[in-house]
């Protein structure tokens, strides 16, 4: 490979809560390992690779210049993101005033809820979700409706349309959140699913926010459908947030951005979110999105993506061989595992939390899968070198799943 995945980076005093954060955030971060132990970060969604050599080379060279006044997204911003999306996705009728700064996808999500609903509107979701919807929407006044996702009988994860249309109607919704792909499932919705559920929100009028920052991690040959081409409707009412974050590892950078073609939809929330006069790009974070979507953006994501396939085989497959009563999902896209050990539990009569707090204890640093409406579910972050998968699977068999 032309690039570095092998290399396992040392985070410890360089910001990174994946292993600072350990012990230090109670219900949310894992506990520190017994003595003994190395961490093996695999719970918060950041990657452990260094990133694309060519955003460190455009943040400094913009460092290089000694000023960091008051500035303006160039015309290269606006290109970039219209290039990167013509080219991976094959979207061409992006321009530039379709595109909008967000200081995080979350924030985006907010905004768009803002001005499709009331405080107090009930927002369906499906279940499995994020636990940055289910804290975003409760902490602005928002209740949200969950559809729980269901397993067809190969085990892939599906939606359950009869389910959203009745809780649609019965709950008087008027927006949906789809997250495409799916996090944590890692589901890659083919455009005929996307296509049927839009079909249902159009009946009833519903418009649409698509989480999309996944869009680039993309396993196995699936093939990411961008929410907003799969018909007119969809075009016209849905809010599309995407962010270079998860993809080239910039969370910390913050920088999302929207695409938006209605221009009256648009124009409301451009309003509402520049209300707080937070929302406001960062110029290195510009230079950094310039330089992950330059064309060795382009070789190392697909090396990326290529890597984090063959972590997901291994993983998978290793569940398969050796944890009797533990299911997993094979994503299509992410680079997390959600992992069901309800068999388990209950063939064992073991508690989840037991199990979790087990691994923590020998230094794997999963992350509990119940904020996620995982009754029985543990997430996993595979974006590491593939010798530290195999070792945290390794611990797992010798000292935990038995």
């Amino acid at each position: 490979m032309k690039f570095n995945f092998d290399q396992m980076l040392e985070r410890h005093g360089m910001d990174a809560i994946a292993v600072d954060g350990l012990g230090l955030m109670p219900g949310m971060s894992p506990d520190r390992p017994r003595e003994g132990f190395e961490v093996i970060p695999m719970w918060v969604a950041d990657m452990n690779f260094p990133t694309a050599p060519s955003i460190q080379e455009a943040i400094i060279n913009r460092v290089n210049h000694p000023a960091f006044g008051y500035f303006m997204a160039t015309d290269e911003y606006y290109q970039a993101i219209i290039s990167w999306h013509k080219d991976r996705k094959g979207i061409f009728d992006i321009k530039k005033e379709d595109i909008g700064y967000e200081n995080g996808v979350l924030g985006g999500l907010i905004s768009a809820l803002n001005v499709f609903c009331s405080r107090g509107d009930k927002v369906l979701a499906h279940s499995p979700t994020y636990i940055g919807f289910t804290n975003s929407l409760a902490n602005n006044g928002y209740h949200i409706i969950h559809s729980d996702l269901i397993k067809d009988e190969s085990g892939r994860w599906v939606m359950d349309y009869e389910d959203m249309e009745r809780k649609i109607i019965d709950q008087k919704i008027t927006t949906a959140i789809i997250c495409n792909p799916h996090n944590p499932t890692g589901r890659v919705w083919t455009r005929e699913e996307l296509k049927k559920a839009v079909d249902i929100f159009q009946r009833h009028q519903v418009k649409i926010i698509s989480d999309e920052i996944w869009s680039d991690i993309i396993l196995f040959g699936h093939k990411q459908i961008p929410t907003q081409s799969v018909s007119a409707y969809a075009h016209e009412n849905t809010v599309a947030l995407y962010a270079p974050s998860k993809t080239f590892n910039l969370a910390g950078l913050v920088g999302s951005y929207h695409i938006i073609y209605n221009e009256y939809i648009r124009n409301r929330i451009n309003k509402e979110a520049s209300l707080s006069h937070y929302n406001s790009m960062n110029v290195l974070s510009m230079h950094a999105l310039i330089g992950a979507y330059s064309k060795t953006g382009h070789e190392w994501t697909d090396e990326l993506n290529k890597t984090i396939g063959e972590n997901v085989n291994y993983a998978c497959d290793f569940i398969r061989d050796n944890f009797a009563g533990v299911e997993v999902f094979k994503p299509e896209g992410t680079y997390m595992l959600f992992v069901d050990f309800e068999k388990y539990c209950k063939d064992k009569a073991v508690d989840i939390g037991h199990i979790l707090k087990a691994g923590w204890d020998v230094g794997v640093a999963w992350q509990d899968g119940r904020p996620f409406h995982g009754k029985y579910s543990i997430r996993m972050n595979l974006a590491l070198p593939f010798a530290k998968v195999k070792e945290a699977f390794d611990r797992l068999k010798k000292y935990v799943i038995k």
